[in-house]
């Protein structure tokens, strides 16, 4: 359990906790700590999906911006390596995982939401990449992944304006999934991810890895990728279960161990 963030598992789902009042602002430390705690998650066994959380005020504020303004040249070129590395870490986490967003997630708040398969947010919450406001972009993964989840115009607009997008947008444009009352939030989120406990975790991986490798390649090479992940599958006993289950009982009734 690190100072400012934490991994809680319980029934299967592990929630990545951020605690650093008062907007959770990634500093270095926080950084460090969620590439351990994805790291974690991603090695334990008994998580099988994982929640993104701030807490019921604020998902996440985005960088601290009063630690950043001093630095060098030299010192933000290894603290843009460090942050890429760590929300990737969050990203090639081999679990499904969704992001519960409450309050507003900001730069690079925003930017640790989309390292999330799915995000549920308040329906007053607010997002947004307002780096420009700044005189600098956004330099974790908001003008790469905003831009392969919502395209390149809609991208350019928010990043080249700044301005806060409201849940009602968000969802209409594709930024998130589901909009729910500001108290529901970590419920909806919670609710997504228990549903994948007990299914197949090594299809679900190769599922996550071929959908996300394949957005990293032509479509001839991602094609390539998912006949490689498909098959592989035949080496699990999840498949040998899933598909006499099928057989013997029809659809929906398998029992998985993931192995």
């Amino acid at each position: 359990m690190g100072e400012f963030v934490r991994l809680e598992v319980e029934g299967g789902v592990g929630t990545i906790r951020l605690d650093r009042p008062p907007v959770n602002a990634l500093n270095d430390r926080v950084q460090a700590e969620l590439a351990e705690a994805a790291q974690e998650a991603a090695d334990r066994d008994d998580v099988r999906a994982v929640v993104l959380y701030g807490g019921e005020k604020t998902f996440a504020g985005g960088a601290d911006i009063k630690e950043m303004a001093g630095r060098s040249y030299a010192e933000m070129t290894r603290f843009g390596a460090a942050l890429q590395d760590s929300l990737t870490r969050l990203a090639e986490l081999p679990k499904p995982t969704v992001a519960a967003v409450t309050g507003y997630a900001l730069g690079g708040g925003l930017e640790l939401a989309l390292t999330a398969d799915r995000r549920v947010i308040g329906d007053n919450v607010k997002v947004g990449q307002p780096e420009i406001q700044l005189g600098i972009i956004p330099g974790g993964g908001g003008t790469q992944r905003l831009a392969r989840l919502i395209g390149p115009s809609r991208a350019k607009d928010l990043v080249y304006t700044g301005r806060f997008v409201k849940a009602e947008e968000a969802a209409a444009i594709g930024l998130v999934d589901e909009v729910v009352a500001p108290d529901d939030v970590y419920t909806a989120a919670h609710r997504w991810a228990a549903q994948f406990v007990n299914g197949p975790a090594l299809a679900l991986r190769a599922a996550k890895a071929a959908i996300d490798g394949g957005l990293d390649t032509d479509l001839r090479n991602g094609l390539k990728l998912e006949t490689h992940l498909f098959t592989a599958l035949w080496a699990t006993e999840d498949q040998s279960r899933g598909m006499e289950s099928f057989i013997e009982n029809g659809p929906g009734k398998a029992t998985f161990e993931g192995k």
